[in-house]
């Protein structure tokens, strides 16, 4: 079976290596085209196109699928399948249609809930118990395809986006391979989604950062570990503006308005939400490094 492979990040390069450990046919392999990033602005290849390389697979980086000679480019491949991993780029209806068995897509969530661009960020941050990943058919609406197959997992009360983000990067390379597997003894039968449970999980940015001590501490504690690595909650303490890398929900009452610093610990700087309060464990200060709140303070007094 001849597979034509799509992604871009860590997550879709976890799912390549997978698929060849495993000894799938990958004839392609189309990633974005590499970006520069970092201070020095230095063009940098896809972790995808590294894997790709490194197997001795043809890769392709166009901007998008308008041009005709582009997807005549992967019609020529004459994939029997195409899987996509988090490529961020959407499929025109004419390449959806290229591939024998169509295109097969796994996603960051249990759909229908997250749809969107960063479905585990928003799991963590709506203060989800469970999540997972999805095997689903592409289709012409955003992650509206007709469902393969799901694996579940759990999500742990202090377990960030990245760290739920390295799980479901193993969750769903296997996920892949199986259903790879099924289509190898020809069409495989999916389920519709309900479109009525449906919910939308759009890219994350910088104006989410600031922190709502007006919310619950559990719902600050989601707050911080759904964005996380980024794009990092913030907050204003004492007049210093911090990133806010790690807390922990304390099991007290207070009666001081949300935002107000109650206590500095060994372990913390515990800070007032609108019902109980949070435990602020590392943080950065602006032009600073991330810290343990009491090492910070040992040498920024603060007053309580």
């Amino acid at each position: 079976m001849r597979v034509v492979f799509m992604g871009t990040p860590d997550i879709a390069a976890t799912c390549l290596e997978k698929i060849l450990a495993d000894g799938f046919q990958v004839v392609g392999v189309y990633t974005q085209p590499d970006r520069p990033k970092n201070r020095g602005m230095k063009v940098f290849p896809s972790p995808v196109k590294e894997v790709a390389l490194k197997a001795g697979i043809p890769v392709f980086q166009p901007e998008n699928f308008r041009e005709d000679a582009t997807v005549q480019e992967l019609a020529a491949l004459q994939p029997d399948i195409v899987a996509v991993v988090a490529y961020g780029r959407i499929l025109p209806q004419r390449v959806l249609d290229i591939p024998k068995f169509g295109c097969i897509n796994i996603h960051a969530s249990l759909l229908p809930k997250y749809r969107g661009s960063a479905p585990y960020q928003w799991a963590v941050l709506k203060g989800e118990k469970v999540t997972g990943v999805t095997a689903m058919y592409l289709c012409r609406e955003m992650d509206a395809g007709d469902m393969i197959a799901a694996t579940e997992t759990p999500i742990g009360e202090n377990e960030t986006a990245g760290e739920l983000l390295d799980r479901l990067a193993v969750l769903g390379a296997d996920l892949l391979s199986e259903t790879l597997e099924r289509f190898t003894q020809g069409p495989v039968e999916a389920t519709p989604q309900d479109a009525s449970q449906a919910s939308y999980a759009p890219m994350l940015d910088k104006s989410i950062c600031p922190i709502d001590w007006s919310k619950t501490a559990q719902q600050v504690h989601d707050h911080v570990r759904g964005l996380h690595p980024w794009p990092v909650a913030t907050a204003t303490l004492a007049g210093t503006d911090f990133k806010i890398h790690a807390t922990r929900v304390l099991d007290v009452e207070t009666h001081a308005a949300p935002g107000t610093v109650i206590a500095l610990t060994k372990k913390g700087l515990q800070v007032a939400c609108g019902q109980g309060a949070v435990e602020i464990l590392q943080l950065q200060a602006q032009g600073g490094k991330r810290m343990a709140a009491p090492d910070y303070f040992r040498g920024h007094p603060l007053e309580i």
